[in-house]
């Protein structure tokens, strides 16, 4: 099977998941934390602490912590979280137990990001991704936060556009959130050799589709970690079974 029927397959599927209505998202798995991440109107910030949140332990516990915040201060107001000082954002990341993988680093990258927002966008985090600005200005903005990457930068980009329908002027430079998913899946497919560095992979996805490199990172997760799977993989029932070569 050609790279390139199997690249517009996967990207048929990118599209239909980019075009589709705007849904309620699905980060903890818990209603009263997803209802707080979704609702970027009002709390604009609480999604982007998630993201600075998520790093080194299981995503949907890392996108809790602000929920965990709300819950012991009865709020997730930007004016008053301002005026936490750091050793109280510790106390309330480590007691009773800690919400974080690596509670100190955490929680010095929850007040940093706290004290940037209200500094440098007028306490309105929308400002980030409002005004349709380019994806790379959006990139770029989320990297300024203390803590974040490449990829969580990129992430975040990714589900402003894709998830809560936020529009850019372009989506040149929002690119695939490599992991262990998107990495088997594009190895399995044949896009990239077995032997892939992060990099590379990152490359190849711009080479493939240089509009919008990350429209094929949502297909790919959900393939890998729905059906492609490291062992026993259910290739009959995903839809990339019959382009699939390893099939």
């Amino acid at each position: 099977m050609s790279e390139v029927k199997i690249k517009n397959h996967l990207l048929d599927h990118g599209r239909k998941l980019f075009k589709a209505k705007k849904t309620f998202s699905d980060f903890t798995g818990i209603k009263e934390a997803d209802v707080l991440l979704n609702d970027i109107d009002n709390y604009p910030h609480a999604f982007v602490i998630g993201c600075v949140m998520d790093r080194q332990m299981r995503a949907e516990l890392a996108w809790a912590i602000p929920y965990r915040f709300l819950e012991k201060l009865d709020h997730f107001d930007l004016p008053k979280l301002a005026k936490l000082s750091q050793s109280q954002v510790y106390k309330l990341m480590t007691k009773p137990e800690p919400l974080h993988r690596f509670p100190d680093e955490m929680s010095n990258n929850f007040h940093q990001a706290i004290k940037k927002i209200k500094n440098e966008y007028k306490g309105d985090a929308s400002i980030i991704w409002n005004n349709t600005p380019s994806s790379a200005e959006v990139v770029y903005r989320f990297m300024q936060f203390r803590g974040v990457g490449p990829k969580i930068a990129t992430m975040a980009a990714n589900i402003l556009a894709r998830d809560f329908k936020i529009k850019f002027s372009d989506y040149y430079s929002i690119d695939i959130s490599v992991d262990v998913h998107v990495r088997r899946v594009f190895r399995r497919l044949g896009l990239v050799p077995d032997k892939v560095s992060t990099d590379e992979l990152i490359y190849k996805a711009r080479a493939l589709y240089p509009d919008f490199p990350g429209l094929m990172d949502l297909p790919a997760w959900e393939i890998g970690r729905n059906w492609c799977k490291p062992k026993q993989p259910l290739c009959d029932d995903c839809y990339m079974g019959k382009l699939c070569p390893s099939n």
